[in-house]
């Protein structure tokens, strides 16, 4: 008998994929589960923080507590959205809260100022929004200028013409037209209290996650953030698709700035000063990929939560801000960590 005849058929087709998965270890599947689904490990963390945070002080569990939580949400979990479609290219926005702080003072200065009916003003905003997202967007698509530099340079800028603009002066919500703070407005749901700006925050999420998981504009993004060359190869008209999520993330920064103004009652120059990197913490945590191609609204969604759950649960225990920082840092690292760890199964 021949080593061929022994040797018997060849391994293939379904044979093959079964060999291959009973070769995988345990700490092998569980990364790929978290591959495919990237919002799952952030559930997870929201889960085990609620319950700790929960055992530690009773008065974290409360109604009046979490109804809290989900407002201070309500802006850093918009400028998530934004955010995540912007690392989703494989890119980052350094200049988010900027944009947004902008458009909140272009808003209240028409309005108080210069006598501009509100939703005229709302409007002006939207503009603002849409011209610095356009902004990014040329410089990166235009000039090939990395994400990071551009929106590290338009920082600055936006800061600069907020501060020219409104001369350094805050608008209180006192002088502004009731539809201006609308979105701080509450209502009740069974004992908890819901504002209106988290019900907008939510309903971006529905409409921007139903947009990348169902339409060709959806498939474009994800595919142009795995690999841009590819993309190009296949048809996909790159920049373009780049400026268009860079307007979108703008528009998004737009609302983000009536949730804002309703949240604090008033628009500032000065607010916000932490809503940058706080958007990225809340992507990151939430699963999405800072290499781009891989990650959900969603997953952004659960790491604002975590964000304002860790904040919110070590204020309750009496630390300082400085330790609630530090906790998010150490967030940041681990999630960067995971994502790595996670980011194998593709090679």
């Amino acid at each position: 008998m021949t080593k061929q005849q022994t040797a018997g058929p060849p391994v293939t087709g379904p044979d093959l994929a079964e060999e291959f998965l009973d070769r995988q270890t345990p700490l092998s599947r569980i990364r790929n589960v978290l591959h495919r689904y990237p919002a799952l490990s952030p559930a997870i963390v929201l889960l085990v923080a609620v319950v700790v945070f929960g055992l530690l002080n009773d008065r974290f569990l409360r109604f009046e507590n979490l109804s809290l939580i989900t407002q201070q949400v309500s802006v850093v979990g918009t400028l998530a959205i934004a955010q995540t479609l912007i690392i989703l290219t494989a890119g980052i926005d350094l200049s988010v809260g900027a944009v947004m702080i902008l458009s909140s003072m272009v808003v209240a200065q028409l309005a108080v100022n210069n006598g501009i009916p509100a939703p005229v003003a709302l409007l002006g905003g939207l503009v603002v929004g849409l011209a610095a997202g356009a902004a990014n967007g040329f410089l990166v698509t235009r000039f090939r200028l990395p994400p990071f530099i551009v929106t590290l340079g338009t920082l600055n800028i936006f800061i600069a013409l907020t501060l020219l603009y409104s001369g350094g002066s805050t608008v209180r919500g006192s002088s502004m037209p009731g539809l201006l703070t609308w979105m701080g407005s509450t209502f009740p749901v069974g004992p908890v209290r819901i504002s209106t700006g988290v019900v907008m925050m939510l309903l971006l999420y529905v409409a921007i996650a139903f947009i990348l998981g169902k339409t060709a504009w959806g498939r474009r993004v994800y595919a142009v953030g795995d690999d841009k060359e590819a993309a190009r190869l296949a048809g996909i008209p790159v920049n373009r698709v780049l400026m268009s999520v860079y307007l979108a993330a703008g528009a998004v920064l737009a609302v983000g700035a009536w949730i804002q103004i309703g949240r604090t009652n008033a628009a500032s120059p000065n607010a916000g000063v932490d809503l940058n990197l706080d958007s990225i913490t809340a992507v990151v945590i939430g699963g999405t990929s800072l290499f781009g191609g891989r990650g959900s609204v969603w997953g952004s969604l659960l790491g604002a939560l975590i964000v304002g759950v860790f904040r919110n649960g070590l204020s309750l225990a009496g630390l300082d801000v400085l330790f609630q920082t530090l906790a998010v840092g150490v967030l940041i690292i681990i999630a960067v960590s995971i994502d790595q760890w996670i980011r194998k199964v593709k090679s």
